[in-house]
């Protein structure tokens, strides 16, 4: 007779409905929270979070750390977390007994962004981050000189959360930049505040700076809290159901467990993990993810030998796997027959991506020759030209690999259209055809194209000789954007993959409430913020003002508060939509043929039914 599943009353219904739940464990009990105290995390407690996508499959359990937490983990409390003092042992202030008090915050992360308390004094400034002053009237944005555009535009966002939660959108926000003194009153205020101005010194390293290295995996068995090292091969083989194991990888560790182990096994497995990382002395970072067999993570089988295809879970895993087949393919613009039914939203997660860290070189089609572009100007896409994208890279211990491209616009000429394709296959044969060589058109750029930019903008006009020639035939104004001219952009992307800006007609009726757009007037910048747009997409404005104009002020405003000077730009004030601008795609069912070839052309080309 089997013993029946014990769940705590706290758990009972959990997981039901797609979205988040959050327990606090009080007095070694969880107890659900209020969805309006969901984001405020206390530095003395321990709370459980599950994230619900799918009421299919089994829980991947992972564990964070105050200070370290995960991107995905971050990515579900926008825009940010910001730990707060006590716990529940110590008992809970309300917010009539708290007086406020002036903090400085540390900004960490380029995807998602970490807020650390630290000493409000000068010795914790440094000219590499991006510090947030809170005082009771005024926020103030310190950013480093050396710090990068993703940590600023990130800490705007949480400036906006601060405003909003803690000031009852009143206090004023000021910037302050690394290097400019008194002359500006709010660099004055900033300083006097810290005992005026003095040099401020060099970071210095802490454990937020040391990068854990990831080594060969070893494996471990866990019998009664014991590890045993196994010195095998790693396959799928040796995981026995009845027993857990511990995959060691460095900066990662994973748990897996058996389908029929004892709870009190894995009760003992957790705490012999917990022991093994002090003993060893490794850092308190590093990460335990927990498995459970039938249910492994790709990171996970990614470090055995082999691991034959196949699922325990019968057609469900079938299923699953259609399914995110199918929103990859709805992700990219193609409508999809024969999904799975389901009452459930499929969980759109980010495509598989090339490593990071690699070497991008792009070169633009010039008559019957390729011009390298700067470095500054990667990911500066005009509609007139054509362009030739390599990215080298290391795919774990493997040689260099290679991903080829060669974009193109869509007012591009048919000369340089065949040049770019001609050019592209030379540099494939000059890497001894190693490279899987690619064709990309305007508008359907794939994931991982566009994750190679940061960002990805398209702009009008052209650059290339041959553009310029067919424009002066035609007589025609080129429209190609000027960095000092007028120029309007609609940033629509949320996340590194779908990151594309287009430059849109200079007109208000071109703006959306569900877009941020960046405006260039010439002597200013703007970012304008649609009501009904997202963190994300004003995070990314950001980005693509800095990357148009490296260290030019620009001024956010959303919208309902734009200035004189922003209508004026756009040729006056006109009604525009409310609702998300249809994308230029073309829609239809996928279709598969097979043909053969012989010599002097095809031989037989045949459609096959799917």
């Amino acid at each position: 007779m089997s013993t029946p599943k014990v769940v705590d009353p706290a758990f009972q219904g959990a997981g039901q409905k797609v979205g988040i739940e959050i327990w606090r464990i009080e007095d070694f009990k969880p107890v659900a929270l209020p969805k309006s105290d969901y984001g405020k995390f206390y530095s003395g407690d321990s709370y459980i979070v599950l994230q619900t996508t799918s009421p299919k499959g089994r829980a991947v359990q992972y564990r964070e750390l105050q200070g370290y937490e995960s991107d995905k983990f971050l990515s579900y409390f926008k825009p940010c977390i910001i730990p707060m003092e006590g716990g529940f042992a110590s008992g809970f202030k309300t917010p009539e007994e708290e007086t406020f008090e002036t903090r400085l915050y540390i900004c960490k992360g380029k995807r998602a962004i970490r807020i650390k308390q630290v000493p409000f004094a000068r010795s914790s400034l440094n000219h590499d981050d991006v510090f947030i002053l809170d005082t009771e009237n005024k926020i103030y944005q310190f950013n480093g000189a050396n710090s990068n555009i993703q940590e600023r535009a990130k800490s705007l966002e949480v400036i906006q959360h601060l405003k909003e939660k803690y000031h009852g959108c009143v206090c004023d926000v000021a910037i302050v930049d690394d290097g400019k003194l008194q002359a500006e009153s709010d660099s004055g205020e900033f300083w006097v505040l810290f005992g005026g101005f003095a040099p401020i010194g060099k970071k210095t390293v802490s454990d937020d700076d040391v990068v854990l290295e990831t080594t060969a995996p070893k494996l471990y068995s866990i019998n009664g809290g014991e590890l045993k090292f196994e010195d095998i091969p790693l396959t799928k083989a040796v995981l026995e159901n009845t027993r857990c194991f511990l995959l060691d990888c460095g900066a990662e560790m994973f748990v897996w467990v058996g389908r029929v182990t004892q709870l009190e096994d894995r009760k003992a497995a957790t705490k012999a993990v917990e022991e093994f990382i002090i003993n060893q002395k490794r850092p308190k970072t590093t990460r335990v993810t927990q498995v459970i067999q039938g249910y492994e993570s790709h990171a996970f089988k990614s470090k055995f030998e082999s691991w034959p295809a196949g699922t325990a879970t019968g057609n469900s895993g079938a299923e699953d796997g259609r399914g995110k087949v199918a929103a990859l393919l709805k992700q990219q613009g193609v409508d999809v027959k024969g999904a799975p039914k389901s009452s459930t939203p499929v969980n759109e997660e980010v495509p598989p991506l090339l490593e990071g860290g690699g070497r991008l070189e792009v070169w633009c089609i010039d008559g019957n020759a390729r011009s390298p572009l700067p470095k500054e100007d990667n990911g500066k896409f005009y509609s007139g030209d054509c362009y030739i994208v390599l990215y080298t890279y290391h795919s774990g211990d493997k040689k260099e690999e290679y991903y080829l491209n060669y974009w193109i616009g869509k007012e591009s000429t048919a000369d340089d259209q065949v040049m770019g394709a001609e050019l592209a296959n030379t540099m494939w044969n000059s890497l001894k055809g190693r490279p899987v060589l690619g064709r990309i058109y305007q508008g359907k750029e794939p994931p991982q194209f566009v994750a190679l930019f940061q960002p990805m903008v398209i702009l009008k006009g052209g650059i290339s000789s041959g553009y310029k020639k067919i424009t002066e035939e035609k007589g025609a104004a080129s429209g190609t954007y000027s960095p000092e001219g007028i120029a309007l952009l609609r940033v629509s992307g949320t996340a590194i993959h779908n990151n594309k800006t287009l430059h849109v007609d200079a007109l208000a009726t071109s703006l959306s409430s569900t877009d941020c757009f960046v405006l260039q007037t010439g002597s200013a910048m703007f970012t304008w913020h649609g009501n009904s747009s997202t963190y994300e997409q004003q995070q990314w404005a950001a980005k693509v003002a800095e990357f148009l104009k490296p260290g030019v002020t620009v001024k956010h405003c959303k919208e309902g508060t734009e200035s004189s000077a922003f209508w004026f730009a756009l040729d006056g004030k006109q009604s525009y939509t409310s609702k998300p601008i249809m994308q230029d795609t073309i829609v239809r069912d996928p279709h598969l043929y097979a043909f053969s070839i012989r010599k002097g052309g095809y031989r037989d080309i045949q459609f096959l039914p799917r």
